[in-house]
């Protein structure tokens, strides 16, 4: 079987979404790379009912190169990510505060200075029918410079060069989201300045956060931050 190891990884990663609420049902949908070819989850299969014998795997072109189940009709976004960005792997949620945010709002601001693990303030994608060329273009737009997006009246996608880092990526932008919805049921959340997000990357990059960078871990939780 191709990509044997990243089509379990699928599964495990698939399951983990489920476990923490990103997805419901057959909602949501997650990719890996492996050099000129990707591993997807296919469509109609809940994420933690996966078995890597049902995940198909294509070319950058969309191709199938091992057939298996109808793959995600988001497997489209999943390609142009891998053709526009150096992402290795791809998580797409549709979980609540992320719809929540996405459905009123164009941009989500940085409320806390753990937005900058996905590069600040996060985009909101505008909206178009899923599985389209214009929803991936769209997508792609918001990403650049980011780690994730949001989509409007639709969900959240999260990159990163492997899936535990994406799912990371995906956990903090609904946690994100959370904060900030919370926040203005009772009052004005006060969003942090470029010149204080500044001054967060400058003391990481002195040594005073673990790791000698600004960067995902695959377990955030944002809560275990000073």
């Amino acid at each position: 079987m191709r990509l044997a190891e990243e089509r379990a990884a699928l599964c495990a990663t698939g399951r983990r979404m489920v476990e923490t609420g990103l997805v419901l049902g057959t909602a949501g949908n997650l990719s890996i790379r492996s050099g000129d070819l990707v591993a997807v989850s296919p469509g109609g299969v809940a994420l933690d009912e996966l078995t890597p014998a049902d995940c198909p795997v294509l070319d950058l072109s969309g191709e199938t190169v091992e057939p298996s189940r109808a793959p995600s009709s988001e497997t489209p976004m999943h390609l142009a990510i891998y053709r526009s960005t150096p992402a290795q792997a791809v998580v797409h949620t549709h979980s609540s505060y992320a719809v929540v945010v996405s459905a009123t709002h164009t941009e989500l601001p940085p409320v806390h200075y753990n937005a900058l693990l996905l590069g600040g303030v996060v985009r909101v994608a505008p909206y178009a029918t899923y599985g389209t060329p214009e929803l991936a273009a769209h997508v792609i737009a918001a990403l650049e410079g980011r780690q994730a997006a949001l989509m409007q009246n639709h969900g959240a996608v999260a990159i990163g060069p492997g899936l535990a880092e994406a799912l990371a990526g995906a956990r903090l932008l609904e946690w994100l989201c959370q904060v900030y919805v919370q926040a203005k049921t009772i009052g004005e959340p006060r969003v942090l300045s470029e010149d204080e997000l500044v001054a967060v990357i400058g003391r990481a990059l002195q040594g005073h956060e673990t790791g000698t960078r600004w960067g995902l871990t695959s377990s955030p939780p944002p809560e275990s931050r000073g």
